[in-house]
């Protein structure tokens, strides 16, 4: 059985990890930071928009920022030639 999150990277999502600053409903001079993780498709991110959507709609505190990290886990190796042998006896 493969899990949700390796057939996910196969399909092209990656990591995605967002750090959003909220004010407090309460105290709207204070930032509170909230750190949300999930794989996701750069550069348009479906599932980060999603939960922001639901964020503005259903959570009092108001965004304040949002800054986005994005790595693909899964990708082509890297491949380099090396000129010379060495030889363990």
């Amino acid at each position: 059985m493969v899990s949700k999150e390796f057939q996910l990277q196969m399909q092209g999502f990656g990591l995605t990890t967002a750090e959003i600053h909220y004010r407090l409903p309460d105290y709207r001079d204070l930032l509170q930071l909230f750190i949300w993780q999930e794989y996701d498709i750069a550069p348009d991110f479906p599932t980060l928009k999603h939960f922001l959507d639901y964020w503005e709609r259903e959570i009092e505190g108001p965004l304040h920022s949002v800054r986005v990290a994005h790595h693909c886990l899964i990708q082509p190796s890297e491949w380099r030639a090396v000129d010379g042998v060495i030889t363990l006896q």
